[in-house]
């Protein structure tokens, strides 16, 4: 069931990055510092990367792995949430 769980996970991640893939902001620091320019789909990335961290710090990988998936998300947004959900979770 699990693994199940993870396939449509990520099937919806990198359905949503493809989607998303053309909202503007660099990285999600800088969506998240101007929350009145952000448009839906920034809404909806800003949110899935959210979720994908929350889902890293509550994990038992090691701090430097978790560490790393999330700088991976939070400086590559959308390529960041398709690779965590197809290699990391």
């Amino acid at each position: 069931m699990r693994r199940i769980q993870s396939s449509l996970i990520a099937f919806i991640a990198v359905l949503s990055g493809a989607l998303l893939s053309g909202c503007g902001g660099p990285n999600l620091v800088d969506r998240v510092n101007s929350p009145w320019g952000l448009s839906i789909c920034g809404t909806i990335l800003v949110i899935l990367d959210i979720v994908a961290i929350l889902d890293i710090a509550g994990s038992k990988k090691s701090f430097s792995s978790k560490a790393l998936w999330v700088l991976l998300i939070v400086f590559f947004p959308v390529g960041g949430l398709a690779f965590y959900y197809f290699f990391g979770s």
